[in-house]
């Protein structure tokens, strides 16, 4: 089995455009930009070659300030995904970290690839002191336009066949790849970074993929069958890891992560813009047990997600 192309993770079968076939093609473009920046990802998909398993991305991770006039957070990152079929399934709260979440199901797969569910969080502005507000506001009150209402609606009757695709995808691409305000200034990014990372985090990447992650359950190879001999697999082939596995063996949702690549950021100083470095994303692995299905009484796989992992994890990308 050969690698999958930097594309294919999300490859949906030749047909009418869709909203399926139209957020792969988004995937896919998201996807190409990260898997070029962490090098970790290549190495996931060599050892998968090897043992000839299968990759299934489970979730995609987002970060977002919530802040007010211009109005950005949660939204400024799920709407576009709700107005393509995606919903809002639970909702969690880290009130430690000033954050809050939500998780988004997917719309029915008409491809081979199923379509990966979204986990997107916003740091709460209004929790902190004036200070770091001050350090925030040259930024966030500079933020790029939304995607507005037409483009939603758009998006929303994409399947009419009456939408014109490309400008679309093109949009809502550089809406996660580019950063929505002008470079920070780097000592706002200190400041900011010493109350809260995730925000400094946020400051300086703006929408961009904070994790993709592998379904391990989708493996189905027995020398990868497990989280544990997946992360020692990745170990020994020179990868670094988060020394421990959240969750205990056998429970409803285990979760471990690569460590945080380093990537070059674009700051101002006095008025001349440099770049320093900042970790950037991690390449994250969920292996999913069975719950009850109240409604059925069958058990079925677990498809949400736990807070206190996610609390550990948000901590991933903490600057040495």
């Amino acid at each position: 089995m050969t690698p999958p192309a930097p594309d294919s993770s999300f490859r949906h079968s030749s047909a009418p455009m869709s909203n399926t076939q139209f957020l792969a093609q988004l995937f896919e473009r998201l996807w190409s930009v990260y898997r070029q920046r962490v090098a970790h990802v290549a190495v996931y998909e060599e050892l998968l070659a090897e043992h000839q398993a299968q990759f299934q991305n489970d979730h995609i991770a987002f970060r977002s300030i919530a802040w007010q006039a211009p109005t950005s957070g949660i939204s400024s990152v799920a709407r576009p995904f709700e107005a393509l079929g995606y919903r809002p399934a639970a909702c969690y709260h880290f009130p430690a970290k000033h954050l809050q979440a939500i998780h988004l199901e997917p719309p029915p797969s008409e491809g081979v690839t199923p379509l990966p569910k979204l986990f997107v969080s916003e740091w709460q502005a209004w929790r902190v002191s004036p200070e770091i507000r001050a350090c925030l506001a040259p930024s966030l009150e500079r933020h790029a336009a939304p995607i507005g209402m037409d483009e939603l609606e758009q998006l929303a009757r994409l399947e009419s066949g009456s939408v014109p695709v490309e400008p679309l995808l093109e949009r809502l691409s550089n809406w996660y790849l580019d950063r929505p305000w002008p470079p920070p200034s780097r000592s706002h990014v200190e400041t900011v970074a010493a109350s809260s990372q995730y925000a400094a985090w946020v400051l300086v990447h703006g929408y961009a993929v904070n994790h993709f992650t592998g379904l391990v359950n989708a493996h189905q190879v027995g020398t990868l069958a497990g989280i544990e001999q997946t992360a020692e697999a990745l170990v020994e082939a020179g990868v670094p890891m988060k020394e421990e596995i959240e969750g205990a063996e056998g429970s409803r949702l285990r979760q471990t992560a690569t460590q945080a690549v380093t990537v070059n950021v674009e700051v101002t100083e006095d008025g001349d813009i440099n770049t320093m470095p900042w970790t950037y994303a991690y390449f994250e692995l969920a292996e999913r047990g069975q719950v009850l299905d109240p409604s059925t009484g069958l058990s079925a796989r677990f498809e949400g997600f736990l807070g206190p992992q996610a609390t550990q994890l948000f901590d991933m990308t903490r600057p040495d």
